[in-house]
């Protein structure tokens, strides 16, 4: 069956890494290492494993790094070739494991969405890692080992397959999340990145009245603002989007306001009544969360939060260059937002892909899907996501069974 495969080839990294930074982020599809081709649907692992046919698979930021040869090679180590793509997954169960013959709750047909990450419980290492022994499966220690190839994800993993294919893919029972009949399938695409920005936004450490900005508004960015309106309580959520239907979307989801990038600082100052001194706020922002990644936004989320303030970095970065003083001299925290698994709120523990789903289903994420391509049009595609703010759309994805969606926003 047809699937989008990714190989090491170190001479077509370098290609793609060229052709994007003329081109743009996305074009470099048709010179880099992603190809189309036939392959079998891969093994089941062992007990616990179920047969996964997608419908939607979405392209996300970190596909893009890695199509453009432009991902860290801190991740080098953590990944196994050749793996196919796609871990925004909605699908439906399509075989049960011997040892799970009688579990209906994932029967055949059975719509489910994928947690893509691979830690001890998928992995079969027992004693779980400490990360993992809390809930907290995306700080899993053991993502090279076990009876798995080195993979952070599905879709980085050799052995999982992925969503970018009509061969399917394979996950662990732990891995499965029901989507309830109300949530239609580009509804349920979305479930993975917003699982993201739960889990930064509940890390971010906002108090009731804080101001907060977000800046970027991609995906990402999206996500971040409608989980952050949902499940923290600041007095003022000021977004820095580049495009008009971002900012447009940012409103519509919760921001007090919502400004272009080169705006934002001055809106913080206005709201903090600060003074700016040496390219920096007095003051500034109680928290501010870069969804983009780049030694620019980072430098610009420095500029803005106040002393002692908390910058969280939710965009996938790479390797930055960015004068670190005013952090030291404020006193200012920097902290990483990877992932997710269980989520503390209040006295509760919860898993971060149910409170993901309910933010989908208040925010209706799902219109957040903009276009859907086969395969077989992988280049456009790919061109089309990393070029999706100048073309007037948020997520693009792979569409494996064209018209499959289902629930009421049908």
């Amino acid at each position: 069956m047809r699937a989008l495969l990714v190989e090491r080839s170190l001479p077509r990294f370098a290609a793609a890494r060229l052709v994007s930074s003329f081109g743009g982020s996305g074009t470099s599809a048709a010179v880099g290492p992603l190809r189309l081709t036939d392959l079998e649907p891969p093994d089941l692992p062992g007990p616990g494993w179920h047969r996964v046919r997608p419908l939607l698979a979405g392209i996300c930021g970190s596909d893009l790094a890695t199509l453009d040869g432009r991902s860290s090679r801190y991740f080098e180590d953590l990944v196994s070739f050749p793996f196919v793509p796609g871990h925004e997954v909605v699908g439906v169960v399509e075989e049960d494991s011997a040892a799970d013959a009688g579990d209906t709750t994932l029967a055949p047909g059975t719509r489910v969405v994928v947690e893509p990450v691979l830690g001890c419980v998928a992995r079969g290492i027992d004693p779980p890692c400490p990360a993992c022994a809390e809930g907290r499966v995306g700080g899993c220690e053991r993502v090279a080992f076990g009876h798995l190839a080195p993979g952070l994800q599905i879709g980085y993993c050799a052995d999982t397959g992925g969503g970018w294919s009509h061969a399917g893919l394979v996950a662990h029972a732990s891995q499965l999340h029901l989507v309830p009949d109300a949530l239609s399938d580009d509804d349920a695409v979305m479930v993975e990145p917003t699982a993201c920005a739960v889990h930064s936004a509940l890390g971010a450490g906002v108090e009731p009245g804080d101001t907060v900005a977000v800046l970027g508004g991609g995906t990402v960015g999206l996500t971040t603002t409608a989980a952050l309106r949902q499940l923290a309580t600041p007095g003022a959520l000021l977004v820095g989007a580049k495009y008009a239907h971002q900012r447009e979307l940012a409103g519509e989801l919760g921001a007090d306001l919502a400004v272009s990038p080169d705006q934002l600082l001055r809106a913080v100052r206005r709201r903090s009544r600060s003074l700016r001194a040496a390219g920096h706020l007095t003051g500034g922002a109680d928290v501010v969360v870069d969804c983009v990644g780049s030694a620019d936004s980072l430098a610009q989320c420095l500029a803005m939060v106040r002393p002692r303030g908390r910058v969280v970095l939710v965009g996938m970065p790479g390797r930055v260059s960015v004068d670190l003083a005013s952090l030291w001299h404020r006193e200012v925290s920097l902290t990483g937002a990877y992932a997710y698994g269980s989520e503390r709120t209040g006295r509760t523990v919860r898993r971060t892909f149910d409170i993901a789903m309910e933010v989908v289903a208040a925010a209706r994420l799902g219109r957040l899907v903009s276009a859907r391509y086969p395969l077989e049009r992988f280049e456009e595609a790919v061109a089309h996501a990393g070029s999706a703010g100048r073309r007037g759309a948020v997520k693009v994805v792979f569409e494996m069974y064209p018209r499959s969606r289902k629930g009421p926003s049908s």
